[in-house]
Parts: structure tokens; C-alpha cells; sequence
């Protein structure tokens, strides 16, 4: 059995212990639980059972539970919790964790929090907090190993056991001047098997990665994923050593981007708690239901214009579905295509045009393709060669607008500094069903009535 279905099988014991109000067995569960699992139950059960869930929470756990939650379940719990509980909760996190609940606390719980921690804490907190949450300075960790370049091995080793534990997912050493200028890195693999009496800067890594701060997140991530790195240091514009980010907090960039991108797609809000109420629920929905709405009325005002044609030419109602089914999914795969480029930073509009072209003749190739198959099929249903031919050239219409509009529209909406995955699908909808309606109408009324 794997880890993953291990996993679902305890998450899956604990809600029906729940379910029964079995809490006992309930508890052990909980208690021998991951953080990361726990947040997941807590989001996995409606608001009744999540009070009683959390009541089972270890509290030196709370912390570390906290921040593995999405933001609208966390802050939930937050509104129900004693000031001096969430106090307890944010001392033993690291500075990175707490650099991302800080900001959701009550000011009165920050304060404390702040006036807890030692004076040296606090300047690295405020560093954290002085750069946005989305960027590299917002996800780096204060907590850094530094040598010199001028030591030996030896000395190195004799340092990392006086320092007695090295923080977390800590794969190598930065190393800088005495002025704390980042050179390089060494790997902690080197400074274990290499020669005693070598000295660092001879087994110094200046090629390894350095961020500046301003960097944006999601191209953090890419420059992990391309270099497949542990953790990498953060270095402002004067070279010197701000801190580092690790692997992990790329993993939480990763999932909030592709969730992003899905929930996005549906008009959802980032994080929507699942089990919300159903008054919250609804309110959230309303807006992007109104905005298809208005994108159906378009489409029905185009239908509505050939009414006339409808009545004498039944069989083109029948047909109508198959025109606008087929340039959806035909836009959808474009758009997704081209907002998972834009996103990896594959398409730019040096060779947007190119793909432009490509995707056009991807369409035509498969409108003439599907164009005969649906006109093959009209002539045996209706025994028509007229309105075969019609709904044949509606299709290849429809599917080189919606080859073209696939290309255009994410790259326009980029341009625009709106995100493709929130905008992309209602604009292609409204395009392709209004241009099939259109051409497929608009050449019925000309040659059949």
C-alpha cells in the first residue's frame, strides 16, 4: 500500500470515528497525525466537526496546523481562538511560517507576538514583511549557515558541531565576505568527505543560483523546477546575503498556482472553503454567473436575429449545438495550451505569431477533417446536400475563429495585466457560439430561404 492511500484509508477512519461520534479513537488518530494531515481533515469536514476536530489539536501543533491551512478555513479557526492561545500558536513557528500568518492576526496578537520575540527576531521579521507576500523577498527565510571563504574544512565541521542543528532542508553553506557579499556555495556533502585541510573557496560554487528579492514567485518556482535546487540564496542589488528559500515553500507556490488556474477557470475564488455555507457559497458564485448570463443574451440576441430563418428552415435549430459544441472545445484546447505557455514562460509575443499561424492551420486542418463528417452525417439525417454544405462551412469557420481567438485573447489579457485563466473561457464562449450561430444562420437565411 502506498503512502498516499495509507494516507486517504486514516483520513477516511478518522471522519467516519467522527461521523459516529466515536471521539476517542478520534483523538489517538488525530494525535498521530501530520500537521499537513490535519489541516486537510479540518478542510475536509463541515464547520461542526471542525471545532471538534481542532479541540483534539495538540496545541504546540496549532502553529504548524495553522499555516498548512487555506486562508478562509484558517482564518475561521483564527476568529474562534483566545488571544493568548494564538500568541502560544505563533511563537514556535519559523520565521517564514509566521511571516505568513502574521498578517492575518488581530493587531493585538501581533503585538504580542512581537514583543515575545528578542530583538535580533524582530529585524528579521520586518525584513520578511517589507517585501510583498508574492515575491522572493516574501518567501525567503532569515535563517542562514554562512562560512568564510578563507577557512579550512576542519574549521567548517568543528563550527557545525558547536552550532549543534542546522535549519531545515539545509543542503549546503553560503559563503561570503566580511562584509556578508554572497560568493558561492558549498555542498555539505563536500565539506563531510572532502580533505580537512582544504579551504572553502577551493570547492567554492560560484555558479550557484542567486534571487533577488524582487523576483516574482512563480518565476522562483521556475528556476527551481529548472534546476531541480533544494534551496538557493537571496541576494539584493549589492551583493550582499538577505537569506534563502527552500523547496518547500516553492512546493506551496506550485499547488496555490495550478489550484489558482483551476478555481480561476470557474470564476471561484482562490482558497473558497468547500464545506462554506450556503449563503456564503451562493454570494461567492453570484458574480461570475451574472457575467455568463450576460454572454448567453449575446449569444441569444445573434439567434434571435435569424428567428425568421429558424421557422422556415427547422432542421438548422437541430443542428445549432454541433457548430457551438465543436468551437468550444476547440478554443478551450488552444487557450489552455496557451495559457499553460504563457504560465511556464514558453510564449511571449516574440513567437505569438507563429503560434497564431500554427494553431490556425491546426483548426482549418481539423474544420475540413470534422466539416466532412458532420456534412456526412446531415445528408443521410435530413437528405440535403444544401444544408450539409452550410453546416460544413459553419464548422470550418468556427473553428479557425476559434483557433485564432485561442491565440489572441489569453495573450491580449496578458498584456492587459489580467490573469488569462479568470477571463480567457468567457470571452472564447461568447466568441465561438456567437460566430457559429452566426455563420451557420447568416448562410441559411442566404441560400435557403
Amino acid at each position: 500500500m502506498t503512502v498516499v492511500s495509507r494516507k486517504d484509508a486514516r483520513l477516511a477512519a478518522l471522519r467516519e470515528a467522527l461521523d459516529a461520534g466515536t471521539l476517542r479513537p478520534a483523538q489517538r488518530m488525530v494525535a498521530a497525525m501530520h500537521p499537513a494531515e490535519i489541516a486537510l481533515l479540518l478542510e475536509s469536514v463541515p464547520s461542526r466537526q471542525r471545532e471538534v476536530v481542532w479541540s483534539m489539536v495538540d496545541p504546540e501543533l496549532e502553529g504548524d496546523v495553522l499555516v498548512e491551512l487555506s486562508e478562509s478555513v484558517r482564518q475561521e479557526l483564527i476568529e474562534e481562538m483566545e488571544t493568548e492561545e494564538l500568541v502560544a500558536a505563533a511563537e514556535g513557528l519559523e520565521l517564514d511560517d509566521l511571516a505568513d500568518l502574521v498578517g492575518e492576526l488581530p493587531e493585538t496578537v501581533t503585538l504580542q507576538v512581537l514583543r515575545s520575540m528578542d530583538q535580533r527576531d524582530r529585524e528579521r521579521l520586518r525584513k520578511v514583511l517589507s517585501w510583498p507576500e508574492d515575491s522572493a523577498g516574501g518567501l525567503m527565510n532569515t535563517d542562514t549557515v554562512s562560512v568564510r571563504p578563507d577557512v579550512t574544512l576542519e574549521v567548517v565541521l568543528r563550527y557545525l558541531r558547536m552550532r549543534g542543528e542546522l535549519p531545515p532542508r539545509t543542503d549546503s553553506l553560503f559563503v561570503v565576505d566580511r562584509d556578508d557579499r554572497y560568493l558561492g556555495t558549498i555542498a555539505l556533502t563536500r565539506i563531510i568527505t572532502g580533505d580537512p585541510e582544504d579551504i572553502v573557496g577551493e570547492s567554492l560554487d560560484t555558479e550557484a543560483a542567486r534571487i533577488e528579492p524582487e523576483l516574482a514567485a512563480h518565476d522562483v518556482a521556475q528556476l527551481f523546477q529548472e534546476r531541480d535546487l533544494v534551496s538557493a540564496a537571496v541576494v539584493n542589488g549589492e551583493g550582499r546575503l538577505l537569506g534563502r528559500i527552500t523547496v518547500d515553500d516553492v512546493v506551496d507556490v506550485i499547488r496555490e498556482e495550478a489550484e489558482h488556474s483551476v478555481r480561476s477557470m470557474a470564476g471561484l475564488q482562490d482558497e473558497e472553503d468547500l464545506f462554506a455555507g450556503i449563503v456564503p457559497s451562493t454570494r461567492r458564485r453570484l458574480l461570475w454567473l451574472g457575467i455568463n448570463l450576460v454572454t448567453a443574451f449575446l449569444a441569444a440576441a445573434v439567434v434571435k436575429t435569424f428567428e425568421g430563418t429558424i421557422e422556415k428552415v427547422a432542421a438548422l435549430a437541430a443542428l445549432m449545438p454541433i457548430v457551438a459544441s465543436m468551437g468550444g472545445i476547440a478554443g478551450t484546447q488552444t487557450v489552455t495550451l496557451i495559457i499553460r505557455g504563457i504560465a511556464l514562460g514558453q510564449v511571449q509575443w516574440s513567437n505569438a505569431r507563429w503560434l497564431l499561424f500554427k494553431e490556425i492551420a491546426v483548426g482549418g486542418l481539423n474544420g475540413l477533417l470534422w466539416a466532412f463528417v458532420v456534412g456526412a452525417v446531415t445528408v443521410l439525417w435530413f437528405d440535403t446536400w444544401q444544408i450539409a454544405v452550410i453546416i460544413a462551412a459553419a464548422m470550418l469557420v468556427n473553428l479557425l475563429a476559434a483557433a485564432a481567438v485561442g491565440v489572441i485573447v489569453p495573450m491580449a489579457l496578458r498584456r492587459l495585466d489580467i490573469d488569462p485563466a479568470l477571463s480567457a473561457g468567457v470571452i472564447l464562449t461568447t466568441f465561438t457560439d456567437c460566430i457559429g450561430f452566426a455563420t451557420l444562420l447568416g448562410l441559411g437565411a442566404l441560400f435557403l430561404t
